[in-house]
């Protein structure tokens, strides 16, 4: 366990490019206060892939752990010292801890595994056969992870061609792979859940999407992204008559999954609820 803070100063932080609309800090800083971590402090940086590096390597001591977003979960992975299996199967850290035993290393982590598959199970979807992600980068993979115990087949859906170290873990995972072309929604049409780890307005042909199904379970809808309002995949899918499960929700549960790595204790579920609802009213409330 980490020191846990008491006249010991403490600091984590998120980094990514861009970040400004990261809802971190919000998380954390909402269970340091739970946990009654008074010396802890989180913060956000904007960290470009250039920059990581230096970045890293000009941190002290005090600082403890480090959330990862885009484009940085990569380049996280490959200076950690340390890999967790989940991050080593996806090739993506979304979170580095430092490392008790080497004060100059980190660990690797992957909570987003956690987030997506959390998120999916509380909209009815916890073990789905077959699966369309968009895209392929650290984020699908991750995706890819979070079903993995329960898919048979899985559809990418890119713009050109699938990364090959997705497609690699998706045939050592023993799953059935296709790929189609960046809005063809009829491949859709026979899924369980679609994850989408793709900017927004990169989705086109949302007017081919497909209605859920009649007379059974309906399939589920995961956009990763939140905190801009309702997209238009989410807008759709709803329309048409698919569960949608909520990106924040995701957010959350890796953010609880973060904070037990960083702190070594567990996570104050309903304090970080409530402080992300919060801050959801009061973004929506500024538009």
């Amino acid at each position: 366990m980490l020191n846990e803070g008491r006249g010991v100063a403490r600091h984590c932080a998120v980094w990514g490019s861009p970040i400004t609309h990261s809802l971190s800090p919000v998380l954390h800083r909402a269970a340091y206060a739970a946990l009654g971590l008074r010396d802890w402090s989180y913060d956000r940086c904007e960290v470009d892939e250039a920059g990581f590096a230096d970045a890293l390597a000009g941190l002290d001591g005090s600082y403890v752990g480090l959330s990862l977003t885009m484009p940085l979960k990569e380049v996280a992975l490959r200076a950690a010292t340390t890999v967790s299996p989940v991050a080593g199967a996806t090739g993506a850290a979304n979170t580095l801890v430092r490392d008790e035993a080497e004060p100059q290393g980190w660990t690797a982590h992957n909570t987003d595994v956690h987030g997506i598959s959390t998120a999916l199970r509380l909209a009815g979807c916890a073990d789905p056969s077959t699966v369309l992600v968009v895209g392929s980068g650290a984020t699908a993979r991750s995706a890819l992870a979070a079903v993995t115990a329960s898919a048979a087949r899985v559809v990418f859906m890119v713009r050109d061609r699938i990364r090959p170290e997705t497609r690699a873990q998706a045939e050592a995972a023993g799953l059935a792979v296709s790929v189609v072309g960046l809005g063809e929604w009829s491949a859709a049409a026979d899924v369980d859940a679609v994850v989408s780890t793709v900017p927004p307005a990169s989705i086109p042909g949302l007017d081919a999407f497909p209605a859920a199904p009649q007379g059974q379970s309906r399939p589920v809808v995961l956009d990763v992204v939140y905190g801009s309002g309702e997209t238009a995949l989410q807008r759709t899918s709803r329309e048409r008559g698919w569960v949608v499960a909520e990106g924040t929700d995701m957010l959350l549960h890796q953010a609880t999954e973060q904070v037990r790595l960083m702190t070594g204790r567990p996570a104050p579920l309903a304090a970080m609820s409530r402080a992300l609802q919060a801050a959801l009213r009061d973004a929506h409330d500024a538009r």
